[in-house]
């Protein structure tokens, strides 16, 4: 078969209107293979529809490995790091979370650093990264609008200084450019070593990024698979110093109910974390829907549907600190049972009768009724923390953070012999993970797991 033809027809574009993202298709046939690209606006795929038409109006020859003009491919390889990873960041934005969002653009930003073709004449570093964070990687994507105006010629300067994306091809230079992306982003921006988990997920960025150049045709292999990186170590294993026990949890609990007005209505707010191992951003969420049945004796149940996680106003699709998100490691409309110990019914049922929470509302706001911020929550723990616990408690990392009663919750559960499988379903995690981050825990089940197993091989 010939590398290319002259024989090609273009499509009309399919729509596809999905929940969260409508997804325009350009559709064409270059010989006797049909090619496809999607794109999330309509303007992006008006544009790619009329150059192929153009290019085939005017007889230029088609690429029967590409599907595309054949001069596109010399001019895809002339694309520079700045314009390449504005188009690697539009292409995540809509399908990530505000999260993912923003470590997308933390990496993008140190790599960036590495990628410029002169310092001379460049701005401030401090201007670079807030060109790049502030506005390239987000508020161009989130807002579609134009750079501000003091950073407009910093933007200016980057679109002219990065270097050209042939230079990472990995037959050429883009193995030693490669590792230098790495020692970057395993740096934090004073030289200090980051956490091995920051760099991990930065390095996990890059190498996405660096896969998409190749999806794209505009490097012929990934340059991070020339070379060899020993990743950081990170610590998995939960530190059982946080983890308080039920005497410390009681302690804490009270302590919050004498932090003024707002104590007694974060009471709860702070049980549900230690009886029912939820995450702060699934308290913040959770409404009286969600709660199943509170009966007056026994056990209840919860149904959790989405979380609210706080990730900055710059990252979400609101503009506003937090989004409501599905669950997390939960696809869209999936939903997660969690069941209500009995002490943890009494004091539901107590806020919801005390603070006359309406059918539907949210369980737990800020001062002023609206969402709950982690200034508010925050602010009440630290107080309750250090009138509660014993001056050596308060030395150690015991109860640092309110997360520590999520700890704590599935701790309790798997040392009373609970099946990790069933641990991991109500807490929201995978097994792996579970295993993994908990190890302590079960490894303190040993000796009644081999009593059980004594038992059961008595003849």
């Amino acid at each position: 078969m010939q590398d290319t033809t002259y024989d090609v027809r273009v499509h009309e574009t399919h729509v596809r209107k999905g929940t969260r993202v409508t997804t325009y298709t350009v559709r064409w046939k270059v010989g006797p293979k049909r090619w496809s690209a999607p794109f999330r606006n309509k303007a992006q795929s008006e544009s790619f529809r009329a150059a192929l038409i153009t290019a085939a109006k005017n007889g230029e020859a088609f690429s029967q490995k590409t599907g595309r003009p054949a001069a596109w491919q010399r001019e895809e390889n002339a694309i520079s790091w700045y314009a390449f990873s504005l188009d690697y960041a539009a292409a995540k934005w809509p399908y990530a979370s505000p999260n993912h969002r923003r470590g997308i653009a933390e990496a993008l930003t140190d790599a960036t650093e590495v990628m410029l073709m002169s310092r001379n004449g460049a701005p401030p570093r401090e201007q670079l990264r807030a060109a790049l964070r502030g506005w390239a990687y987000s508020g161009r994507l989130q807002r579609g609008d134009q750079a501000p105006e003091d950073l407009a010629p910093v933007v200016r300067w980057l679109e002219r200084n990065t270097i050209d994306m042939s230079e990472l091809d990995p037959e050429g230079n883009g193995p030693a450019l490669a590792r230098a992306v790495l020692d970057r982003l395993s740096t934090k921006q004073d030289g200090r070593p980051a956490a091995g988990s920051t760099a991990n997920r930065k390095r996990m960025t890059f190498n996405n990024a660096m896969e998409y150049a190749c999806e794209r045709r505009i490097l012929s292999g990934n340059p991070l698979k020339r070379i060899k990186w020993t990743k950081p170590r990170t610590v998995q294993a939960l530190d059982m110093r946080v983890v308080v026990n039920p005497e410390q949890a009681t302690r804490l609990l009270t302590a919050v109910s004498h932090q003024g007005e707002r104590g007694p209505r974060m009471v709860a707010f702070f049980a549900v974390m230690y009886y029912a191992a939820l995450r702060p951003e699934e308290a913040v969420d959770l409404r009286t829907e969600h709660l199943v049945s509170l009966p007056d004796e026994g056990w209840g149940e919860m149904r959790l549907t989405h979380a609210e996680p706080r990730s900055g106003s710059r990252w979400t699709n609101s503009g506003k600190p937090r989004d409501r998100q599905p669950l997390k490691h939960r696809a869209p409309g999936e939903t997660r049972p969690v069941p209500i110990h009995p002490e943890l019914v009494r004091i539901l049922r107590n806020h919801i009768e005390q603070f006359k929470i309406r059918p539907g509302a949210r369980l737990f706001v800020g001062p002023r009724g609206g969402i709950m911020t982690d200034r508010t929550y925050l602010g009440i723990w630290h107080k309750a923390r250090a009138e509660a616990l014993t001056a050596e408690e308060a030395a150690s990392p015991l109860a640092e953070t309110p997360y520590a009663l999520r700890h704590a919750a599935v701790s309790t559960w798997l040392s009373a012999g609970v099946p990790p499988a069933q641990v991991a379903a109500w807490a929201g995690h995978s097994v792996d993970v579970l295993l993994r981050v908990y190890a302590k825990c079960v490894a303190g089940q040993e000796d009644e797991a081999k009593r059980r197993i004594t038992e059961a091989t008595k003849v």
